[in-house]
């Protein structure tokens, strides 16, 4: 009998951050499969699992092997950070199940549970207060996947609907200036220079660090690939250094 795979959302890695249901999804199962730095935040918890690690940019390979893990009967844990549906692995595995569904095993859509976790839009907001308690959007600078033109009519979009915004992906070595290009397109397609900002370094680890700021500030900030960051709607405001979106309470 073909084993589950329990698609995992880990949340920032501290286990203080994860929901029981994540914790009980790897103490039951046999062999724990993700990517290596996520893997290496984990393994302390559970030093007697098995683990399967793969590098970046080996995604779906990470993907066939925890299908070849439950042809096994094993029972597999596949940790993402944060929420596995939020940038993780649940659509790629959802993706090549067809191909296990029809070939010679018993594995069907019941052998896969999808178990949610604490993403970075949610707890980079707790951290600078209250930015997304309005109706907001998250998206990706990471043009690795998605074409930058792709990305740039998004940002454009999310102003011109005026939405608070969560930029996954803002900085890396490659992509060194992409949030500052990312503000310009914001500027550009209407954003207020005042407009109120954030973003959260480190979120939920050791060293973790938040910043307020307006966006014309934030394009000349320099943040790395471990920040999330965060652009207000224009009712936004920064109120004893914590970034609140309104709800539209009468206060």
């Amino acid at each position: 009998m073909a084993g589950i795979i329990y698609i995992v959302g880990m949340g920032p890695g501290d286990k203080s951050m994860m929901t029981d249901q994540a914790i009980d999804a790897m103490e039951n199962a046999d062999v724990i499969v993700g990517y290596t730095v996520y893997v290496d935040l984990v393994k302390e918890h559970f030093p007697e699992k098995e683990f399967f690690t793969t590098p970046m940019r080996q995604e779906v390979e990470r993907c066939r092997a925890c299908y070849e893990f439950a042809k096994e009967g094993k029972t597999v844990a596949f940790i993402c950070s944060g929420d596995a549906g939020v940038y993780g692995m649940a659509a790629p595995m959802y993706e090549l199940l067809p191909e296990y569904v029809n070939a010679d095993s018993d594995i069907t859509e019941d052998n896969i549970v999808v178990i949610p976790g604490v993403t970075a839009a949610i707890s980079g907001a707790a951290v600078l207060g209250a930015p997304i308690n309005h109706d907001f959007c998250v998206i990706s600078l990471s043009d690795l996947l998605t074409p930058w033109e792709v990305i740039e009519k998004r940002l454009k979009a999310a102003i011109m609907g005026d939405f608070a915004i969560a930029l996954y992906n803002p900085s890396s070595k490659k992509r060194h200036d992409y949030l500052k290009k990312a503000c310009e397109i914001m500027l550009e397609a209407g954003a207020d220079e005042n407009r109120a900002c954030g973003y959260v370094e480190n979120i939920g680890r050791a060293g973790t660090h938040s910043v307020t700021l307006k966006l014309g500030e934030l394009k000349d900030a320099q943040v790395n690939m471990f920040t999330t960051v965060f652009i207000g709607n224009s009712k936004s405001e920064i109120i004893n250094g914590k970034l609140v979106t309104k709800r539209g309470y009468q206060i």
